[in-house]
């Protein structure tokens, strides 16, 4: 979670970071849930030596140190031994009952004989409306978690050869950008995703093909055909999508509206959402459309028909693809991978920021194309805090930041530094900063197992270079996959234990 804001050096470049994991006070790095059940447990012992004597007690108490020590002692991802052993039983579980295997299609086991989506975006519904420009946008209902996502194609130009000061301004208006969502009506959630991918040089031969004067030199129609044969070899496209997503209701416990009054609804909005992306360098933002969504999802599952979808748009053809067609024929989920279709996929989630200042392309790097990924997406997801909220959350870490100094005897100069880090959140949230919560998503995919270890080698060593903390989504790699694409999942709502009980614990 991080304000929106940036640190500007009396020297320098500008930098930017203070973004921090919230924290509830506690003892011995419990937060507040966990240091109540580790007092009552105390008491509990203490009526047992009282009650039962002190063998039984001792008893009690060792299984108590052993629980604790699972709980307490974590590794550098924050994850505790508690909490992998959960996420190794529920895979087992899983893949003793089959759910990491699946299979669709006419010879599938779904019953209805569809290519529908596995997993988190089975139940997704999509429809297509125009906005007040009559242009055609889609539209993503997702019923587990009441909202409908809308996802803008960009095109940004990138920082190579551009002024620091004009990425400076881009950067700002991107906070801007994520300030205001928590004003927009009924926004949830925000997304980023950029994909890259190799490219088959077929939209260069297209425009090449469709433009070429028939009376031009020969020298220059034969460099241009040269051009057009020699460019996809070992060259990458890039590509970008930001996807909002809104809230069903239109109050909360209000009722939820179809997709119909929402279009309606959204039609109005749409146009200056897209404008106000463009001054955040994202470049000429347009909403995709049903079949843009539908080709995006299809490529994404099975890569090898990436293809023959640009051919067939080559030769003047858009292919028919439906909702219920894009998902995968089969696939299968392992403990730290994913196969599906033609190609298999890793995913890392993040689970450290960078420490400190950063600039502004700290994360140029893991965004560029890779030789040893066939393709990476990087999902940057945000989830902007209600202004209301927003007081009260930086309040309390400021608060349990205080607590662990004054509390230990022996503060760590980390902890005198969280202080002062949660001091000036809330100090730039009372002056109008937004409070943002965020997270980051890696997918490498490559199309031959032989591969993946190299993969996996350059994610690591991208991640090093951004000064990112990732982790594969160990047993879970078939809901991260989806969750990385532009398809409007917010995680925290498809999640056992709800997240705000989670940091108290």
């Amino acid at each position: 979670m991080v304000p929106v804001a940036a640190v500007e050096t009396e020297s320098g470049p500008r930098t930017y970071g203070n973004w921090r994991k919230p924290t509830s006070p506690g003892l011995l790095g419990l937060g507040s849930v966990g240091t109540a059940l580790l007092l009552a447990s105390l008491i509990i012992l203490i009526l047992m030596i009282t009650i039962a004597g002190l063998l039984p007690a001792l008893i009690a108490f060792v299984v108590l140190a052993v629980v604790m020590a699972a709980v307490v002692v974590k590794d550098k991802h924050g994850m505790n031994t508690l909490s992998r052993s959960g996420a190794k039983w529920g895979f087992r579980m899983a893949k003793w009952r089959g759910k990491n295997i699946y299979r669709s299609g006419p010879l599938g086991r779904a019953h209805w004989g569809t290519y529908q989506l596995p997993g988190l975006a089975a139940p997704m519904r999509l429809s297509e409306h125009r906005d007040s420009y009559d242009r055609p946008f889609a539209l993503i209902y997702t019923p587990r978690q009441s909202t409908y996502t809308v996802v803008f194609g960009t095109s940004p130009a990138g920082a190579s050869l551009v002024d620091v000061e004009q990425v400076d301004y881009w950067v700002a208006d991107w906070g801007h950008w994520l300030a205001n969502l928590g004003n927009e009506p009924g926004v949830v959630a925000a997304s980023v995703t950029l994909e890259t991918a190799p490219d088959t040089g077929t939209a260069l031969r297209r425009e090449v093909e469709w433009n070429i004067d028939s009376d031009a030199p020969a020298y220059a129609r034969a460099v241009m055909l040269d051009t057009v044969e020699e460019y996809p070899s070992g060259s990458a496209k890039v590509d970008a999508y930001v996807a909002v997503t809104f809230s069903a209701a239109a109050r909360s416990g209000g009722k939820r509206r179809t997709p119909e009054e929402m279009g309606r609804e959204l039609a109005a909005r749409l146009p200056a959402l897209s404008q106000n992306l463009q001054a955040t360098g994202a470049g000429a933002a347009r909403a995709l459309t049903a079949q843009d969504l539908c080709e995006l999802v299809r490529v994404a599952y099975d890569p090898a028909v990436a293809v023959l979808i640009d051919e067939a748009h080559m030769q003047g053809n858009t292919p028919e693809l439906s909702w219920s067609d894009v998902g995968p024929s089969a696939h299968q989920a392992s403990w730290d991978g994913y196969r599906h279709d033609s190609a298999y996929s890793t995913t890392w989630a993040m689970t450290g920021a960078p420490r400190g200042h950063v600039q502004s392309g700290v994360l140029r790097r893991l965004l560029q194309p890779h030789r040893d990924i066939a393709r990476k997406r990087v999902t940057l997801t945000y989830q902007a805090v209600d202004p209301g909220r927003a007081a009260g959350i930086v309040e309390a870490d400021r608060n349990a930041a205080a607590f662990k100094v004054t509390g230990n005897a022996k503060a760590t100069q980390r902890d005198i530094d969280a202080v002062k880090a949660t001091a000036a959140s809330a100090s730039e949230e009372s002056s109008g900063a937004g409070l943002v919560e965020f997270g980051m998503l890696v997918t490498a995919t490559v199309t031959d197992s032989s591969m993946i270890a190299d993969a996996h080698a350059a994610v690591d060593n991208l991640g090093a270079s951004a000064r990112l903390l990732l982790r594969p989504v160990y047993g879970s790699q078939d809901s991260a996959f989806a969750a990385a694409l532009p398809l409007g999942l917010v995680l925290p709502k498809h999640l056992m234990v709800p997240a705000a009980f989670r940091e108290k614990l």
